[in-house]
């Protein structure tokens, strides 16, 4: 697309895995995640963009242009995943052809990447209030402009 050239991109390529170890040895746990989609879905989802006049707004010249130059995007990606995944910074691909399952799945391989342990805690018991003070907090509320409740 034009944003950066042969060089400037090889030299991305060779730089990346060296920072992430830095990253990742100053003790920040880096979890990189690659939202996989295959062709048809994409068609199959750019379609329903171009057809719902409630969607174009969705449906960019770079999706455009995108979609055109589909398999160069697929080689941009190998050369990265060869380039910069590594022991200590991996990727983790989800497919994604189906969105809801895709978030699902991704979420939860985030929340099993990240060490808990169990805390425990007190009951919790709600105080009295205190009528010291006492207000009516709701008369004032009164010919105010509330939202509908539709639901």
């Amino acid at each position: 697309m034009g944003f950066a050239d042969k060089a400037q991109h090889q030299r991305f390529l060779e730089l990346c895995p060296q920072i992430e170890k830095y990253i990742v040895d100053g003790g920040i746990r880096l979890i990189k995640i690659w939202l996989e989609v295959g062709q048809e879905e994409q068609e199959r989802r750019f379609d329903a963009r171009i057809n719902d006049p409630l969607r174009q707004w969705k449906l960019s010249p770079m999706d455009l242009e995108s979609y055109r130059r589909w398999y160069d995007y697929s080689r941009a990606r190998d050369l990265m995943l060869k380039a910069t995944d590594t022991k200590y910074a991996p990727w983790y691909i989800v497919r994604t052809d189906d969105k809801r399952r895709g978030r699902l799945n991704c979420i939860s391989h985030i929340l099993s990447r990240i060490p808990y342990k169990k805390i425990s805690k007190k009951n919790v018991k709600l105080p009295k209030r205190s009528t010291k003070e006492k207000y009516d907090d709701q008369t004032p509320l009164k010919g105010r402009n509330f939202v509908a409740e539709r639901y």
